[in-house]
């Protein structure tokens, strides 16, 4: 008599072989109904080892841009994936969530931020999308629920003393900082007032005025890394003079920046990325360029 086939099944695989498998795969098939099939799938879908992570740079709106508040529309079907996605999301991992990457090009409204920041209380670093359907209520809800935030990436903002007062009230342990748009002192005074305990700061690709710079140096005391590789700097201007642009930093602002471990500085004619800030005046236009070209940065802790 032939022994009878031992057959298994699809619910009875170990549940860390199906994790390991899960960390394949990305968040559009994790979220895809694959918790549901059984028990034991959704056991495993739920492991926190899974959702240290929440990394949605993978995940762009449908989008076009109009010359009126919020200068962008969203379709339907962009708004319905994304808040598909992130209900089925934050329900797995159960408050997991350390870090949060959004796409530059994902334009998340008030809701969906506060939402998700109900569900991942303990996140320690966040990288904000475009703000144009975010609205200053919104954000400050969101930034009031994460007392534990260290890490931030995010684009330029044209009164960012509320948000960074809300930064210095709630996220006690905040330290990193990245900031995807023009920097002038108002800005700087702002950081100087509100997180003057800042440790790293990359202003890559961006316009830095050069009196800003200055006062970075000086007045952010315990900053210990500064990246302002491919930046446009510029010297302020008397009024009705043309704008300087700054080619060569002088050694007043090297020995400056020399008390830093790291001063990361890229102005050099040949470097494309630096061409390429020029080119776009100092804000640059990440989509005319390569599609995840806006995660890098020389800093490795803030390099998606």
């Amino acid at each position: 008599m032939e022994d009878e086939a031992i057959i298994r099944k699809w619910e009875d695989l170990d549940i860390d072989v199906l994790v390991k498998i899960y960390q394949k795969i990305d968040i559009f098939d994790l979220t895809s109904g694959v918790a549901d099939i059984c028990k034991t799938w959704h056991h495993a879908a739920r492991d926190p080892m899974l959702w240290r992570t929440l990394d949605l740079s993978v995940l762009s709106s449908n989008y076009i841009r109009t010359p009126l508040e919020p200068y962008v529309y969203v379709d339907g079907p962009s708004d319905e994936q994304l808040t598909k996605i992130l209900k089925i999301s934050l329900n797995l991992s159960r408050g997991s969530i350390k870090t949060l990457i959004f796409n530059i090009n994902l334009y998340v409204h008030d809701e969906q931020l506060t939402y998700t920041a109900e569900r991942c209380p303990n996140l320690k670093r966040l990288v904000l999308p475009a703000w144009n359907r975010i609205k200053k209520t919104g954000i400050c809800k969101a930034i009031k629920m994460w007392k534990d935030l260290e890490s931030l990436t995010m684009p330029s903002i044209e009164t960012p003393l509320y948000f960074m007062e809300k930064v210095s009230k709630n996220c006690k342990n905040f330290s990193e900082l990245k900031i995807m748009g023009p920097c002038d002192i108002f800005l700087v005074n702002t950081l100087i007032r509100c997180v003057p305990n800042l440790k790293v700061l990359s202003l890559r690709c961006s316009v830095v005025y050069l009196d800003a710079l200055i006062l970075i140096l000086d007045g952010l005391k315990n900053l210990n890394v500064l990246n302002i590789s491919h930046c446009v700097i510029v010297d302020a201007p008397p009024p009705d003079a043309t704008i300087k642009v700054v080619t060569k930093l002088d050694d007043s602002v090297l020995k400056k920046g020399s008390r830093l471990s790291e001063f990361l500085t890229c102005m050099d004619d040949e470097c494309i990325m630096c061409q390429r800030t020029r080119a776009d005046e100092g804000l640059l236009r990440w989509y005319r360029y390569e599609e995840g070209l806006w995660k890098q940065d020389e800093v490795k802790s803030l390099a998606v």
